[in-house]
């Protein structure tokens, strides 16, 4: 249980049965009377975000959430297939819930899914993922009129902007959170 001086920006709470995320808050302490805190609150589940008005002595029920590592197998039509390799488990996520990380989703990659009431609602890939150039522009040595990167497609079709010297064939690292080039990998 929370309560409302617990309330800071990232702090996961129950409403009316959905997790929700503080994304935005302040506090005011007006001359007389209580306390009221101020938040921007994130629907963790369907996205949608409001504001509301809590006072000094509201209680809040803490989110029934479990992060779980889980192996990505597959997609198919109907969405994203993920197995907790302790149990065998498998749960499907939609789009939605995956987000802008499908672009980076490789299969047999362990990524963490985030449950409510063991319902799986989001995924966070690991922070360096190791993806395969499938096109890019060969380079010529000493060409340094264009600039230092150049655009390159790897397997998953994520296009992503590399050093002139990253060719075709080649393994990258790339930063989940940033969605920019590391380095190249190893074989």
């Amino acid at each position: 249980m929370y309560l409302a001086s617990d309330l800071k920006k990232g702090l996961k709470l129950d409403i009316d049965g959905d997790p929700h995320v503080i994304v935005g808050f302040e506090f005011k302490k007006p001359g007389k009377g209580q306390s009221l805190y101020k938040c921007k609150l994130k629907n963790m589940i369907t996205g949608s975000q409001f504001e509301r008005t809590y006072r000094s002595v509201d209680k809040f029920e803490k989110a029934d959430l479990e992060e779980t590592d889980m192996e990505y197998l597959y997609s198919d039509r109907d969405g994203w297939w993920f197995m907790n390799s302790s149990n065998y488990e498998q749960v499907m996520l939609r789009k939605e819930q995956i987000g802008e990380n499908v672009d980076l989703l490789k299969e047999n990659t362990v990524c963490t899914v985030l449950l409510h009431n063991q319902k799986p609602i989001g995924v966070t890939l690991p922070n360096f993922v190791i993806l395969r150039v499938t096109a890019t522009e060969p380079w010529a040595k000493g060409d340094t009129a264009t600039g230092d990167t150049k655009p390159a497609t790897v397997e998953t079709g994520f296009e992503v902007q590399v050093p002139p010297f990253v060719n075709e064939n080649q393994l990258i690292k790339i930063d989940t959170r940033t969605r920019e080039y590391v380095e190249r990998a190893s074989e």
